[in-house]
């Protein structure tokens, strides 16, 4: 709603600025205006009214640079309005609106370029690895489940998996709190274990951007109002322990290719479940997988991770409930993110794959 608003105070205020044109050129009676304008002046009335309809256009259109059009016409508009300051003051308040929100989308831009960021880093340090299939005899060794799940993912003879693009969307709350939508979207490194996710939340109409950054073994979760204001930021030993969980969940859920790896201790329980216990930097997490008779991954249950919403610890559930193939291999594409609470479990996220690109070599 407050989108339409904007482009709407966009547009008014640019047919507002083609009065002063039409005054100067006298093109139709302009009782609003009492001052002459001159026509150089009237000029720039024009330009300046064609740069807010630029703008509306553009934010309208979602184009990303609509914000330093955004604020070339407000400065151009404040000293039209200076010089006419008597008839014209109240279009400051305008203006301001313009800035301010032209100044919201800088700040959320610049938050996610520092995501982009990091992508182009680590998206550097994989590029030059080695391409190697994955064959029987890489998973030779692994309990039968997960053996039968990799089979069935259709990894088999297929490169081996470097890193992953992965875009979700879905819903996510907080417990006593209503459901809100949100996109998401995350690059996983595999050699050197790496996970960054950013997320789109849409609040009460406002888009709320976070990033979840695990790198080297560290770990933090910036939340920020329009990408400027901190709402929640967490960091430290308890953060890195609960994303080397998310990083792993991923791996299973998602690439199930990269379950060859050595930092991952396999202990088989029976036909349909295994332990996994995965150690990165220092950091140990164990997990048990569940799986059904087709060979699909259908549970992933670990005691390792903190909720950040009270900072305690509980069985943190991912049960998958569909599976698609995508770009040649079978992978989970509806899920759940669940917290077993002694008084009964709570879903807290729901996520549908809507991309998944594996050994991108494509910087965003």
């Amino acid at each position: 709603m407050w989108k339409f608003v904007f482009v709407l105070i966009l547009i008014i205020h640019a047919l507002i600025h083609l009065l002063g044109f039409f005054k100067a050129y006298q093109i139709m009676p302009v009782s609003q205006l009492t001052k002459d304008i001159s026509k150089i002046n009237g000029i720039i009335w024009l330009v300046v009214a064609m740069l807010t309809i630029t703008t509306a256009v553009l934010f309208a259109t979602n184009n990303q640079s609509w914000f330093v059009m955004a604020i070339i016409a407000a400065i151009g508009s404040q000293i039209l309005i200076i010089s006419n300051w008597s008839e014209e003051k109240f279009g400051t308040w305008v203006n301001l609106i313009i800035i301010l929100a032209s100044g919201f989308h800088y700040g959320a831009v610049a938050f996610e370029n520092s995501f982009r960021k990091d992508v182009y880093q680590n998206m550097e340090n994989t590029r030059m690895l080695p391409e190697e299939l994955l064959t029987e005899s890489d998973i030779i060794n692994l309990p039968e489940p997960v053996q039968n799940y990799i089979i069935y993912s259709g990894a088999i003879n297929l490169p081996k998996v470097k890193n992953m693009k992965v875009i979700f969307e879905g819903e996510m709350r907080e417990k006593g709190k209503d459901w809100f939508t949100f996109r998401s979207e995350q690059y996983n490194f595999f050699d050197n274990p790496a996970r960054l996710f950013f997320m789109k939340a849409e609040m009460y109409g406002v888009t709320v951007p976070g990033y979840h950054r695990y790198v080297g073994g560290k770990a933090s979760m910036d939340i920020r109002f329009f990408g400027l204001y901190p709402i929640v930021f967490k960091d430290g030993e308890v953060m890195d322990k609960t994303e080397t969980v998310t990083l792993f969940n991923d791996m299973c859920l998602m690439s199930p290719a990269t379950l060859i790896d050595t930092r991952i201790s396999w202990q088989s329980i029976d036909r349909l479940s295994a332990k996994a216990i995965f150690t990165n930097h220092g950091t140990t997490i164990t997990s048990i997988l569940y799986f059904n008779d087709i060979g699909q991954l259908i549970n992933f249950i670990s005691d390792d991770r903190t909720e950040v919403t009270d900072m305690k610890q509980n069985p943190f559930l991912t049960p998958v409930s569909e599976y698609t193939k995508m770009n040649g291999r079978n992978v989970m594409s509806k899920g759940e993110a669940v917290w077993r609470h002694p008084e009964g479990d709570f879903t807290y996220g729901k996520f549908k794959l809507k991309e998944i690109i594996y050994n991108t070599t494509i910087s965003p």
